[in-house]
């Protein structure tokens, strides 16, 4: 059974600093390329970036520079660092293990709210 755990969401001020965790189990990790989407209530879910299973990373536009996608394979953990949070970050962040040519297993998400 695949699972995928979030943590780390929360309010922030903007201008701050979050880091989001997202720990698999059930999956062979390591091989998985892993990607963060965040989601605003009643608008689709939308990539944040991804980063393969040997660690090239890929950013939306809206997010470049500013996040930073990295893995820690023995954990079997992906990571989301955000920095200079703007109040347009705020959404439910969703981790995801990418499997091609269609298979995505979702986390359960986690809460980002940024004050401005």
């Amino acid at each position: 059974q695949v699972q995928l755990v979030e943590s780390g969401g929360g309010l922030v001020q903007a201008g701050g600093f979050l880091r989001l965790s997202c720990v698999a189990s059930g999956i062979i990790f390591r091989l998985n390329n892993m990607g963060w989407y965040r989601q605003a209530p009643g608008k689709e879910r939308e990539l944040v970036g991804t980063i393969t299973s040997n660690g090239i990373t890929y950013y939306e536009d809206s997010v470049k520079g500013r996040f930073t996608i990295s893995r820690d394979n023995p954990k079997n953990t992906v990571y989301l660092d955000m920095n200079s949070l703007k109040p347009e970050d705020t959404d439910v962040y969703y981790c995801a293990a990418i499997q091609p040519p269609t298979t995505v297993y979702w986390g359960q998400g986690t809460q980002v709210t940024v004050s401005s």
